[in-house]
């Protein structure tokens, strides 16, 4: 992952609890999050964009179906691919607390698949791989996720991949950073 953690972000940060009229959003987030991160203190130099993105988060984080396990992998695999350290390191410890291994979580660091995926882990890292690299999805790929998956499911692996491909890009291109 490429990005340098020691350029400055492009847009400033929102100090919570520095505007009254962002009140209502903070509060939605710290409820949600329990904490206003950099991400959301970027967001928040655009009321909409940080309410509708919370709401969009929050229901593909916490409110869908698909294990957690599955939806961390997801998102960490989006990282990998979009040079979005700073992602990577905010889901590890979601990771770890999926059940996910330490050792499996390094492999994930790199280009090339873990060897010790499942099956089912590497249907859906492929469903994620073509997402985030070529857009489009191979009909056959789609044929082996909706066997193993309901429709409700392959919504949500194909909104959670689309969902933090967003995010990944918002974070790489503002140069949101530890």
């Amino acid at each position: 992952m490429n990005a340098d953690p020691s350029l400055p972000t492009r847009v400033p940060l929102i100090t919570p609890g520095t505007r009254p009229e962002l009140a209502g959003i903070e509060q939605r987030i710290l409820h949600e999050r329990g904490r206003i991160s950099l991400l959301y203190q970027v967001l928040l130099n655009s009321a909409p964009i940080a309410e509708g993105w919370e709401a969009m988060l929050t229901a593909v984080r916490n409110r869908s179906s698909i294990p957690a396990d599955l939806r961390e992998l997801i998102i960490l695999r989006v990282a990998v691919l979009n040079r979005a350290r700073f992602e990577f390191d905010a889901h590890v410890p979601h990771a770890l607390a999926a059940g996910i291994s330490p050792g499996k979580i390094d492999a994930l660091r790199g280009s090339t698949l873990p060897a010790d995926l499942t099956e089912t882990e590497r249907l859906v890292l492929t469903l994620t791989d073509h997402m985030t690299r070529d857009i489009e999805v191979p009909d056959v790929v789609m044929q082996r996720v909706a066997e193993q998956f309901s429709d409700t499911e392959t919504v949500e692996l194909v909104a959670t991949a689309a969902a933090y491909n967003m995010v990944s890009r918002l974070l790489v291109a503002l140069r949101v950073g530890h």
